[in-house]
């Protein structure tokens, strides 16, 4: 995997997959009552790992103001966000991500350090996910949606970097699930309200882990308003914008 651009043969397999997987979602019926929660045994109940990461979280605006009290407005929206985080859980797959929660509306992913297919930082691959999360939104699954009475969606989202305790909590044969837990977890998902429509917004401790070239080219100051400081400083803990998008396949 390349983190610095698109490859060329990677763009082509995942429009070709977006194609399946339109195709795929068009064939289902209208979901039946019930609901199955995904098992996960990794880790026992009550047992965590600590692990230097980047935390990303994505969360469409506006999701609450969609029509969906209708059950065929139901069934739309269902077949629309199927097809969307499908393929946003895929590319961060591809990026060596793990998908931790769907919300919805949003997903929560984390980056190991050396992890993925090449050794990179968690940060870097997390942004150059999301940059690809972006081209993939726009140029294939935005065309499709503009052929259904749903408008298109729009995301944000947050990167922040730092150590996280990973651990599954609930009850053994009831609910459970891992979790994130940590101030670097609380901060990127917080900050989601501080990023437009559009934006991938860094905690000072994500963009202190991009490239140099990236940091100064791609990314500004977007608030130092957080709420967060530092321990050890009292001052304010700053928020960063990444402007940087893919420009060209390579």
């Amino acid at each position: 995997m390349n983190y610095d651009g698109l490859e060329r043969a990677y763009w082509t397999s995942q429009t070709e997959r977006v194609a399946a997987l339109r195709d795929k979602i068009n064939a289902l019926s209208t979901p039946t009552v019930g609901r199955t929660v995904p098992g996960d045994e990794d880790l026992a109940i009550g047992e965590g790992r600590r692990l230097h990461m980047a935390v990303m979280f994505l969360d469409i605006s506006n999701f609450s103001q969609r029509p969906s009290g209708a059950p065929d407005e139901q069934d739309m929206l269902l077949r629309v966000l199927n097809f969307f985080f499908s393929e946003m859980i895929k590319i961060a797959e591809d990026y060596g991500g793990t998908v931790e929660k769907n919300t919805g509306d949003g997903l929560m992913a984390y980056f190991e350090d050396a992890s993925g297919t090449t050794a990179e930082n968690g940060v870097k691959r997390a942004v150059a996910c999301s940059l690809t999360m972006m081209a993939a939104n726009a140029h294939l699954i935005r065309p499709v949606l503009l052929a259904t009475p749903v408008p298109e969606l729009q995301y944000r989202t947050a990167i922040d970097y730092g150590p996280v305790t990973v651990a599954r909590l609930g009850a053994p044969r009831r609910f459970n699930a891992n979790v994130a837990i940590g101030a670097t977890a609380n901060f990127a998902s917080k900050m989601l309200s501080k990023a437009r429509p559009g934006d991938i917004v860094l905690g000072a401790s994500a963009r202190e882990q991009l490239p140099a070239t990236w940091q100064i080219l791609y990314t500004e100051l977007a608030t130092t308003d957080t709420g967060w400081v530092y321990r050890a400083t009292g001052k304010p803990y700053p928020l960063y914008r990444y402007t940087g998008r893919w420009a060209n396949l390579v």
